[in-house]
């Protein structure tokens, strides 16, 4: 999935918020909806640019070791299964 936006112009844009344009202009300039503001505003609030860069290297070091505990857990699971079989 492209986002049309990095974290550099998402934080450039909350900024603009804090500086006073109001939401619904702010989100009329850009093409965006209120809803993704207010996500933004939720997830970057009070973030510099590397801030964020760091928050999304964290996520994707999470995303990583979910899917490698997840996969260990298939094969401990495999192995039980394959255990418990009588031959």
């Amino acid at each position: 999935m492209k986002k049309r936006f990095n974290e550099q112009q998402i934080i450039a844009i909350l900024k603009e918020a804090e500086a006073g344009l109001p939401v619904k202009e702010l989100c009329r300039k850009h093409n965006i909806s209120d809803a993704t503001f207010y996500l933004w505003r939720k997830k970057y609030a009070g973030m510099d640019v590397s801030d964020a860069r760091r928050l999304k290297a964290l996520e994707d070091e999470n995303a990583k070791l979910k899917k490698l505990l997840a996969e260990s857990m298939l094969d401990v699971d495999a192995l039980k299964a394959a255990l418990n079989q009588k031959y």
